[in-house]
């Protein structure tokens, strides 16, 4: 082996020691852990590629790399994602002492387009729920899930790690673990406890007595296992296709729209920015367009003026 390859693979073992460092030290959770792999994959196969010396990188050779990936039509966010997780990198071997040169710290993220997130149309939202309206299980969980997330806009893997006891259903409320590990108390409409309800007492029992273990998880696949983020996001967009959604759609969609249903409502700004567990009210604000939006729209199809 040559030294550029020795090199690369002393690289390598840094990466992994990093990711190590991460989960185990900082804790973060697997996801990010699995992120963080796979922006640091990518960034080692072009290392590979352009044969640089990866501990010694210049600020010219990781601009290159960031020009690579827009040739190759990667979005803005994913390069922004893929850079910020470089730079963590080599923060950290600069605090480990194994490389003085922190050549990407000094790069400015690509300017990401501000896009309008996308939302169901209220026909939508109500197709998707019916196309679960059946009565075995399967049907009867999905219905619940899909009810429960457009009752409180939660993100998917909030819904994944929601435990029977965090569903008050008497009080018609359930308790969400966001980022950060900050909780949330979100109410959810009569409906949606209902939904929830008749699953939790008709079709979960039969699910979790194929578990040999006693699981507290709310949402049970046929296994009677907990269901993870990767599974409930299967599920909505099968029955996304089901119900003849014609477009992709993913369960943020639905987070969207129920915080663009809230303003439209005339919900207040910083009620919404509590219920969604946003850190900044900016992030919220990217949904008053959206209001705005459908507003005009509205406009332009009752104004007797209108086109």
């Amino acid at each position: 082996m040559d030294d550029g390859g020795r090199e690369l693979e002393r690289f390598r073992s840094c990466v992994g020691r990093f990711l190590r460092h991460i989960g185990g030290v900082e804790r973060l959770s697997d996801n990010t852990v699995r992120a963080y792999s796979g922006d640091l994959k990518s960034y080692l196969d072009w290392v590979k590629r352009s044969r640089v010396d990866p501990f010694r990188v210049t600020h010219a050779e990781v601009r290159g790399y960031l020009a690579e990936m827009s040739r190759a039509r990667y979005s803005t966010a994913t390069m922004n994602r893929r850079l910020s997780s470089v730079r963590d990198l080599y923060r950290w071997l600069v605090e480990e002492g194994v490389t003085t040169e922190d050549a990407a710290a000094a790069i400015v993220s690509p300017k990401r387009a501000k896009t309008l997130p996308r939302t169901l149309t209220e026909e939508e939202a109500e197709r998707l729920l019916e196309a679960c309206d059946g009565l075995d299980a399967k049907d009867v969980r999905d219905r619940a899930f899909l009810e429960l997330l457009y009752a409180t806009g939660a993100r998917i893997s909030e819904v994944s790690k929601l435990d029977v006891r965090d569903v008050d259903l008497d009080r018609r409320q359930v308790r969400l673990e966001g980022k950060g590990s900050k909780t949330r108390i979100v109410p959810i409409y009569e409906i949606a406890a209902e939904r929830v309800r008749s699953y939790v007492l008709e079709a979960r029992p039969g699910l979790a007595a194929k578990s040999h273990t006693h699981e507290e998880g709310l949402f049970l696949s046929t296994r009677g296992n907990r269901m993870s983020a990767d599974a409930l996001r299967t599920v909505f967009e099968r029955r996304a296709v089901a119900a003849g959604i014609d477009r992709r759609v993913t369960p943020h969609a639905m987070r969207h729209t129920y915080a663009t249903e809230l303003l439209s409502g005339g919900a207040d700004l910083r009620s919404v920015q509590t219920l969604l567990g946003h850190a900044d009210l900016s992030t919220t604000q990217i949904y008053t367009h959206l209001t705005i939006d459908r507003m005009k729209a509205a406009a332009r199809q009752a104004h007797p003026r209108g086109e």
